[in-house]
């Protein structure tokens, strides 16, 4: 295992490009097994959760191969529709890989769910979707069965009580190939719901309504080989510009949507940073020359501001001025990195779901563990913002999302650097 070295108190100034989107290609990458033939994604990123499904995708009996950025998925044959628990425990976003084996071979298995330890995270949603379309649902000692009815799997008006990511995939994945029409009411408006929906039509499906709560999902006989772009992750965008606000500087972030991320610069605005969106360019200018000014930050639904943002915007306030307060109401226990950020110095109280954070700076380097995926990257952030070294251990967790944190910020001029057991 190595760690991540960071001696902070230096701006941040230059270009990168933006890795593909993490939270984007996983769906996809499911969708694959939708097609026999051959599936080319680009822009994919190196990071451990795609080699998590790519492992998945195999041992269904895929062939993916990988150059570069590229990766060619041939689904032509599958010969398993159980995924092993030892993925399924790893990440959670392989649950939308039953979607998939719905809808292509009638059938998919595996376990509950496990990845981040980010509260309950329920899955009643993603079994309502599957019912409705018409799925047997067997569940027994911790493993899921879902099997098509004796009908098929058959169009359906689908109302979702909240508008989940996760079971707006799995209606989609499963109601590509369906019998007939499905609608989704309710429906994530979530960029990588749209991204995935475009990605599936450049396929030969039929699928309208993206951007709204109304999804309509024509079913189709078949769909056809195809090569797709994947955006930049908005995601690891946000966290550098919560970065640049820490730090301090002048950074050029390219190869992603800022209509995207209309929310999360609105709230850099509002902490002092200066923002030049340029949407046809697809980047963004992100300066701050003082410290990150108080806010209240309340995460939701897209367009909302997004959860994954929350612990690394939280580590730039915790290094700021005066008392912010950040609520937390999609998922009910994301607050580890406060934790966590404590070890800094950070002044940060905790109240169920809102936590109260005053500002204080300079924080100071220290010795930590990464929670989660994104705790971990907020560690670094608040590393940056930070007197002296800080060591973040763990560091597995941020490699699930992200290309390399190193490598990025240090191209912007962080000193940042990975260390391995033996120091080096």
């Amino acid at each position: 295992m190595s760690e991540i070295q960071i001696f902070g108190m230096s701006p941040l100034k230059g270009e990168i490009s933006i890795q593909g989107s993490k939270n984007a290609v996983l769906p996809m990458m499911a969708a694959a097994l939708l097609h026999r033939g051959t599936t080319v994604l680009m822009n994919v990123p190196d990071i451990r959760d795609v080699a998590c499904m790519t492992d998945i995708l195999e041992h269904l009996g895929c062939r993916c191969r990988r150059q570069g950025d590229c990766m060619a998925i041939d689904a032509r044959q599958i010969e398993q529709t159980a995924i092993p628990d030892c993925f399924v425990c790893a990440m959670r976003s392989s649950i939308i890989v039953l979607g998939a084996l719905l809808g292509r071979m009638g059938e998919g298995g595996g376990c509950y769910p496990g990845g981040c330890l980010i509260g309950a995270r329920p899955i009643d949603l993603h079994l309502k979707v599957f019912r409705e379309l018409g799925a047997q649902i067997e569940e027994k000692d911790g493993h899921l069965r879902v099997r098509r009815g004796a009908g098929g799997i058959r169009g359906a008006e689908i109302c979702l009580s909240y508008p989940s990511v996760g079971a707006t995939e799995q209606a989609i994945l499963a109601s590509v190939l369906a019998e007939e029409v499905t609608v989704v009411h309710g429906a994530a408006k979530e960029p990588e719901i749209e991204s995935l929906c475009d990605f599936l039509n450049n396929m030969g499906a039929v699928i309208c309504g993206m951007g709204t709560e109304h999804l309509m999902i024509q079913g189709v006989r078949r769909l056809h080989d195809s090569s797709f772009r994947v955006d930049g992750d908005r995601i690891v965008a946000g966290t550098y510009g919560a970065a640049a606000a820490a730090a301090g500087g002048d950074v050029l972030l390219k190869g992603v949507k800022p209509s995207d991320l209309r929310e999360p610069l609105r709230i850099l605005g509002r902490m002092g940073a200066r923002i030049q969106p340029e949407e046809k360019e697809g980047r963004i200018r992100i300066s701050m020359d003082g410290v990150p000014g108080a806010v209240h930050i309340c995460t939701g639904p897209y367009p909302q501001f997004p959860t994954d943002l929350q612990s690394p915007f939280m580590a730039a306030l915790a290094c700021g001025q005066g008392t912010s307060r950040v609520e937390e109401q999609v998922f009910e226990a994301r607050f580890a990195a406060a934790r966590a950020l404590r070890a800094f110095g950070a002044r940060i109280s905790i109240r169920e779901r809102e936590a109260v954070v005053e500002g204080t700076r300079p924080l100071m380097g220290a010795q930590v563990m990464a929670p989660d995926l994104r705790g971990g990257a907020a560690l670094a952030v608040a590393g940056l913002a930070a007197e002296g070294e800080t060591r973040i251990g763990n560091c597995r967790h941020i490699e699930r999302g992200y290309e390399d944190i190193c490598r990025d910020l240090s191209a912007l001029g962080a000193r940042i650097r990975w260390v391995k057991e033996d120091g080096t």
